[in-house]
């Protein structure tokens, strides 16, 4: 399988990335060098204002005998936060403003609402969604709503726009996604 990526107009992409399959990257993404992409089952989209930090894997393929005859899109929305290590597999679906902290997994057939918070370290392989507004914390992956909604400090994003070039080499906007 070929790979096929879209760039949007002020998204950063760092070529020390390993994509397989159809993946595109909204606009004022960042994406962090050692971030593998996998998207067999279906294209990947990857909404506006998302970070991917070092290490994420975003995994989108079938189980070995798993067959389904037309791809299924993964979407994942826009200003989510993807912390180092974290592991996203098989997900139905990412809501907008989530942050999945370092070394979180979520597994296969999982949706995530919008707002939530994925605290490190936790394992989920329910396949029960995550509600909108919902915080897993803890060895047991407990569920509370939240108190208030996540956000990614303004700060950051400016940083890693000023800081990436200058240390990685970017992806070129070949092929900018349509209507950015």
């Amino acid at each position: 399988m070929s790979s096929k990526i879209k760039i949007a107009q002020g998204a950063m992409v760092c070529k020390e990335i390993k994509v397989k399959g159809q993946v595109s990257f909204g606009a004022s993404t960042i994406i962090h060098p050692g971030v593998t992409l996998i998207a067999e089952a279906g294209p990947i989209e990857i909404g506006e204002n998302n970070i991917i930090e070092e290490y994420v894997n975003i995994i989108h393929k079938f189980l070995p005998g798993e067959e389904q005859s037309e791809p299924v899109t993964l979407k994942i929305g826009s200003n989510n936060v993807f912390e180092v290590y974290s592991i996203i597999e098989g997900v139905k679906s990412i809501g907008d403003n989530n942050i999945f902290e370092s070394k979180s997994y979520v597994g296969r057939n999982l949706t995530i609402g919008n707002d939530c918070i994925i605290g490190a370290g936790c394992h989920l392989t329910s396949t029960s969604p995550i509600e909108d507004g919902t915080c897993v914390y803890g060895k047991n992956c407990t569920r509370q709503k939240a108190f208030c909604k996540p956000s990614v400090p303004g700060g950051h994003r400016e940083f890693l726009v000023k800081l990436l070039p200058s240390y990685h080499l970017l992806r070129k906007n070949k092929n900018p996604i349509e209507g950015t």
